[in-house]
């Protein structure tokens, strides 16, 4: 009796210290942190972000022709060109509404999914139809719910989308949703790209899929794989993508949250982030990440947008911000207002700039090469840190066989060809003596597979006593 006595005391000192270590902890993050080291995203790749997020409002009016909730810029739809609109009756409760819509202006066919509706218990139902691991899907794991939805919108809509495809040869298919229909859409874009037959073989760089304010609905592996596919965009503070604990639990325990949050206080504060990544079952936000970061730290009011934007692995919004604004950052209204701010702060920026077309077009080859080079080099971060499933990934982007090593290998000779040519160019500008002294080292700086061992060798020179000294070769007075 006197150990038991002894040992409470004990464990609540244990958990009380647990509890203000993840107070403190969660009190100095902020939203900042998880996009800090991410790359500014271009007009470019961010400017259909405020149209899709217009297209997920218009499915909430009942008239599109009689518009309600109209945004100031307006939804941007013909409503001659709006194909089709179903509501809750129609799916009768299998899928969220949704609206299909074909964008002549922009070459895209669209379908628009709205976000959780409050009032619907079929909404609840599709996010409690998932168990940890239940359902496997191409080498990973994803929502079962969710899934299941997007089968059915698939099966009810593949005539006329296989229709519209074949005619517009031209133009890109994109899935957009808010919130739960975001999950819907993800799965939607999974399926299609899985299985191109069955909407003509349709190409892979034809299908699009925009998350705003994106749930966890497949492991990571998965999440990795199809960035080139699946975009997701966050405002500030969201809450959503960065519940980690399943949805499904939340709900669940809705009436022993004090118990859920106690688990959770101790599973961020004991459970490190690298064992978190290890479990194949564990569901994140998906595709490439675009955040959206208005507020500053010990700052008031909101400051110009900027858009972030990177294909992490690690730090994938893995904790939750203590903010007042992780609900209202969640409205498909504000990341519409907010979305469209940053974007006319871009085209602000680059008219100012006045940049030539053939720049903007040179620019737009750049930025799909720099793409191109992310998605690799996070599937090998994957792969680095022993994430579950990473060394099978097989993508255009994310296979490391002996055949994509050597593909890999010739792009980069080209790429230092190239380079060697634009330093050819600049020599007559420059002098000879320092064009030869730049290219041999510029090289040796874009040669990854250049070992440190390697690098001192061709750096350095080993005089009689063996001490290492600069080669005389490299001094230039």
């Amino acid at each position: 009796m006197s150990i038991f006595c002894g040992c409470c005391p004990l464990l609540e000192c244990v958990y009380c210290i647990g509890c203000v270590r993840w107070g403190y902890k969660r009190c100095l993050h902020t939203a900042g942190h998880d996009s800090e080291d991410w790359g500014l995203a271009t007009t470019d790749e961010f400017e259909p972000v405020p149209r899709f997020c217009r297209y997920i409002l218009a499915v909430y009016e009942d008239d599109i022709r009689n518009p309600l909730w109209e945004p100031p810029e307006g939804y941007g739809i013909n409503p001659d060109l709006l194909l089709l609109k179903k509501t809750y009756e129609d799916t009768k409760g299998r899928a969220p509404a949704y609206i299909l819509y074909l964008d002549h202006d922009h070459k895209d066919v669209v379908v628009a999914i709205r976000g959780l509706n409050l009032a619907k218990e079929s909404d609840y139902a599709m996010l409690l139809d998932n168990k940890l691991g239940e359902r496997k899907f191409d080498g990973g794991y994803v929502h079962n719910g969710l899934l299941k939805s997007a089968g059915y919108v698939l099966d009810e809509e593949c005539k006329v989308l296989k229709e519209l495809v074949v005619k517009y040869p031209s133009y890109t298919l994109t899935f957009a949703g808010h919130s739960l229909g975001s999950g819907v859409a993800t799965m939607l874009a999974l399926l299609v790209v899985r299985h191109p037959d069955r909407l003509g073989n349709i190409d892979r760089k034809r299908v699009r899929c925009f998350a705003i304010a994106p749930a966890r609905c497949m492991s990571l592996n998965l999440a990795v794989r199809y960035a080139d596919v699946i975009n997701s965009v966050v405002l500030q503070d969201d809450f959503l993508p960065r519940t980690a604990t399943p949805l499904e639990d939340i709900f669940k325990s809705l009436f022993c949250l004090p118990c859920l949050l106690c688990i959770r206080c101790m599973m961020d504060t004991c459970v490190p982030e690298q064992k978190m990544l290890k479990d194949p079952r564990r569901l994140y936000a998906p595709g490439r990440m675009y955040h959206i970061v208005e507020r500053k730290p010990c700052r008031l009011g909101r400051h110009p947008p900027v858009v972030k934007t990177a294909v992490p692995v690690d730090g994938r919004f893995e904790h939750i911000v203590l903010s007042c604004n992780a609900t209202s950052d969640h409205a498909i209204i504000w990341i519409e207002r907010e979305a469209q701010r940053a974007l006319n702060l871009m085209l602000e920026k680059e008219k100012k700039m006045e940049i030539p077309e053939k720049q903007r077009m040179e620019r737009q080859e750049s930025l799909a090469r720099e793409h191109n080079l992310e998605y690799r080099a996070a599937l090998r971060r994957a792969v680095t840190l022993d994430v579950p499933h990473a060394d099978s990934m097989s993508s255009e982007y994310g296979t490391f066989d002996k055949a994509q090593e050597d593909e890999t290998e010739e792009e980069e000779t080209e790429e230092e060809e190239e380079e060697e040519e634009e330093t050819e160019s600049i020599a007559p500008m420059v002098g000879e003596s320092s064009s030869s002294s730049f290219r041999p080292l510029y090289r040796k700086r874009r040669n990854r597979g250049v070992s440190w061992d390697e690098l001192i060798e061709r750096l350095f020179e080993r005089d009689e006593s063996g001490n290492l000294t600069f080669e005389k070769s490299d001094l230039r007075y």
